[in-house]
């Protein structure tokens, strides 16, 4: 059985937020290093992706992506309160309180990463960033067990 992180959504995050007072925002790569002090949260969309599983089984999902841009201005900080206050004038394109949240981030190379998990530090509200993975959502009919424990995804078998 594979283990996925929880994602956070985003009334979690917001919830965050709110007891973070007036700590600085900062975003904690899969890695543990730190994200830059001095990003900005540029964009706050609504994703909604339909699409076609391996086994043929019409699928959506819908996530909260954040768009975070580490800048040149050094000395700039973003507070859980501006951060917050950010979240909330993209509440009408949101929709939902209830949507996992992503960050996408050069880091170095364009990526997203599910928010998994905040803690409140002294000066800082860290805001910690995980892996996404790929995965056959169709196994049932891509890898049904047979009695040879043999994979019936093989060449003309119609999956994949």
């Amino acid at each position: 059985m594979k283990l996925s992180p929880i994602l956070f959504t985003l009334q979690q995050l917001v919830e965050a937020l709110n007891k973070a007072d007036g700590r600085i925002v900062r975003f904690e790569l899969p890695t543990t290093s730190l994200l830059t002090p001095h990003v900005h949260v540029t964009e706050v969309a609504r994703i909604d992706k339909k699409f076609v599983d391996c086994g043929g089984t019409l699928r959506t999902d819908s996530s909260c992506r954040l768009q975070v841009y580490q800048a040149d201005d050094t000395e700039h900080r973003i507070t859980a309160a501006k951060f917050a206050q950010i979240l909330a004038k993209g509440a009408g394109v949101l929709g939902s309180t209830n949507l996992p949240v992503e960050v996408e981030v050069e880091a170095p190379y364009l990526s997203v990463f599910p928010v998994i998990a905040t803690r409140l530090e002294e000066k800082q509200v860290v805001i910690s960033l995980g892996i996404r993975h790929t995965a056959c959502l169709a196994e049932d009919v891509c890898f049904p067990v047979n009695l040879q424990n043999k994979s019936a995804c093989a060449p003309g078998s119609g999956c994949c």
